[in-house]
């Protein structure tokens, strides 16, 4: 938070005994220092809110001691795909590079080897905190400032508690889905995938995350339906799907039902409370697919269709009921068919003339 301007130097030693780096809330641009990669003692890298503009630093990864890397609000861009090592990022629980412009898919490889978001930590006072699912006691806090989004709001923590998993890649340029490896990362307390390109539909396995307190996957295009799982995120406090294309009934039960319409506001196709539109038999149950989404079309083709045909039809009977025919046709609905009048004086008329001729004759 000062007016600090230039390039990060470049010449970070491989003796560094440096594990807090904060340069949050100033002026740096430029590229991130491979020499970073030399701290291997480094807990905290903080750079957020800078003028920033690279790729994603992937050669981090190597820092097996990082727990808080916060790149948040600067110029970095492009995909994060690239992965050097097979355990990237074991000890990160906070991680944020929320407002760049960063593109392509959310980096699967590097969530599923987030190993310290996997175990949740139960902070006991005056004791430390020990993991919930073991016996080794867990001592390591943090007294360094952090600018996070927490729950909606933009808040600084002037002291990062120990229990604190974060994820926030919001406001960037991700799309595809939203991968379901998110589910095995039990520690979670906030996750914002919020404001990017994100289609498909929302994992099951998020219901996973009963730590988890705050979620926003808003202003996406997320389809599908609210997974019926969510009833068991029983400590979340905010809750923020609006802007999708969700649709069906939203689950009712346990957090979901104190949420209000601002949650899942902007997705047409919910109902149910607390939405005004009550749901029916069409979104209670599947229902057999229409023409339109059967055979690609839609109904005014059809109706066009049926109605030139009622014209020709009618067209054709009258016609038939003016020539009188067919005969059993006309008989049916009541009509008086012809007589065959002109044959038979034809007949006569042929007879009458024979008749003369044999009188001339003889």
């Amino acid at each position: 938070m000062n007016k600090f301007y230039g390039t990060l130097p470049s010449n970070f030693s491989k003796d560094s005994k440096l594990h807090t780096l904060n340069f949050n809330g100033n002026q740096l641009n430029g590229i991130l220092p491979k020499s970073l990669s030399n701290c291997i003692h480094m807990e905290v890298l903080n750079l957020g809110s800078n003028r920033i503009e690279d790729h994603f630093p992937n050669w981090l990864q190597t820092l097996q001691n990082l727990e808080v890397l916060v790149l948040r609000d600067n110029k970095l861009h492009g995909p994060i795909a690239n992965i050097n090592i097979n355990h990237p990022f074991p000890s990160l629980i906070i991680f944020d590079i929320s407002h760049n412009n960063f593109s392509g898919p959310l980096p699967k490889v590097y969530i599923q080897n987030f190993e310290a978001m996997k175990k949740i930590i139960q902070v006991e006072e005056g004791s430390g905190s020990q993991y919930k699912d073991k016996t080794e006691m867990y001592y390591t806090t943090y007294y360094d400032s952090v600018t996070i989004t927490v729950k909606g709001n933009i808040i600084v923590m002037e002291k990062i508690p120990i229990n604190f998993v974060n994820i926030d890649l919001s406001q960037n340029n991700f799309e595809g889905e939203i991968p379901n490896v998110f589910g095995e990362l039990h520690a979670l307390k906030g996750l914002n995938l919020s404001h990017n390109r994100l289609t498909g539909p929302i994992p099951q396995s998020i219901g996973n995350l009963t730590n988890m307190e705050s979620l926003d996957l808003s202003s996406n295009s997320l389809t599908g339906v609210i997974p019926a799982e969510f009833t068991n995120l029983g400590s979340l406090e905010v809750l923020n799907l609006s802007h999708n294309h969700l649709v069906g009934e939203i689950p009712r039960g346990n957090q979901l039902n104190t949420f209000s319409n601002d949650s899942y506001e902007g997705n047409s196709g919910l109902c149910g409370f607390p939405m005004s539109m009550q749901c029916g038999p069409k979104h209670n149950s599947p229902t057999t697919p229409s023409p339109e989404e059967k055979f690609g079309f839609g109904w005014k083709p059809v109706a066009i269709g049926y109605g030139c045909g009622f014209v020709f039809g009618i067209g054709l009977g009258y016609c038939m009921f003016l020539i009188g025919r067919p005969r059993w046709l006309v008989i049916i609905f009541g009509g008086q068919p012809k007589r065959r009048v002109r044959r038979r004086t034809r007949v006569r008329r042929t007879q009458s003339s024979t008749m003369n001729q044999m009188v001339q004759m003889s």
